[in-house]
């Protein structure tokens, strides 16, 4: 009597191998977008905390700090005259789009702007946005000198 052997056939594994692909193949996109999603959520808090300490520390050191924003370069940059120095990169996938208020001329969409201790803090804002279409903005409330995020929403 001939026992029949267990195992799989090179036919089974290749069905397997393909709806694997297929699965995989179909998720990427999502996942992807997710990611995206996640960056730029991320990517609004580092900001806000950014300036939020730009502004912290010209309160507590009692020296200006020198806020400079480089849509071109994708690089936020504070500067202070008592040494102090902090750069923050955006992230791969998410674009600086502009800088608010529109329209006062610099040269690639770029601003600087100074932070003095005991005044009253810039009114700016960052718009960025992922490669999915979604724009979020940062700004800096002049009354109480705290960044806040929100959703832009494109018509």
């Amino acid at each position: 009597m001939v026992r029949p052997t267990s195992g799989v056939t090179l036919i089974e594994m290749l069905v397997v191998v393909a709806v694997i692909g297929i699965v995989v193949s179909v998720s990427i996109p999502s996942v992807s977008a997710g990611l995206d999603s996640v960056r730029l959520a991320s990517t609004g808090d580092a900001i806000a905390s950014f300036l939020n300490g730009a502004v912290t520390h010209a309160e507590r050191s009692e020296h200006p700090v020198v806020v400079s924003i480089s849509l071109k370069d994708g690089t936020i940059s504070a500067d202070g005259s008592d040494g102090f120095a902090r750069r923050f990169q955006v992230p791969q996938g998410i674009t600086m789009d502009k800088v608010l208020p529109d329209g006062d001329g610099s040269e690639g969409g770029g601003r600087q702007l100074l932070i003095v201790p005991g005044g009253t803090a810039p009114a700016i804002g960052v718009e960025y946005s992922n490669r999915h279409g979604g724009r979020r903005r940062v700004q800096l409330d002049p009354m109480t000198g705290f960044p806040r995020v929100e959703t832009v929403h494109t018509e």
